[in-house]
């Protein structure tokens, strides 16, 4: 498994919600979710993702750090985001 799928199916256990039941409020096919949670598809479409964290009660920011994502509003920062990592990551 894929640690976003991992954490995903984790947190929607710990909701008491199925698969099919999360997969119809997504909106998707339970087999495409299924796929997503055991590792064989990869983290699906920022939506996705963002109406996952919605459905769990979880940050979206929380869920797009799980998929090695950056959030849509700071992909658009992307340079931004990347030089002040580095200069908090400056090594003596």
């Amino acid at each position: 498994m894929n640690p976003f799928g991992t954490y995903v199916r984790t947190k929607r256990e710990e909701a008491g919600m199925t698969l099919t039941e999360f997969a119809r409020q997504l909106e998707i096919s339970p087999a495409y979710w299924s796929r997503i949670e055991t590792g064989r598809e990869n983290p699906p479409k920022d939506e996705l993702i963002k109406k996952a964290a919605t459905i769990l009660g979880l940050s979206e920011d929380e869920l797009f750090i799980e998929a090695s994502r950056l959030p849509p509003d700071m992909q658009e920062e992307v340079a931004e985001v990347v030089r002040l990592y580095r200069s908090l990551n400056k090594k003596p």
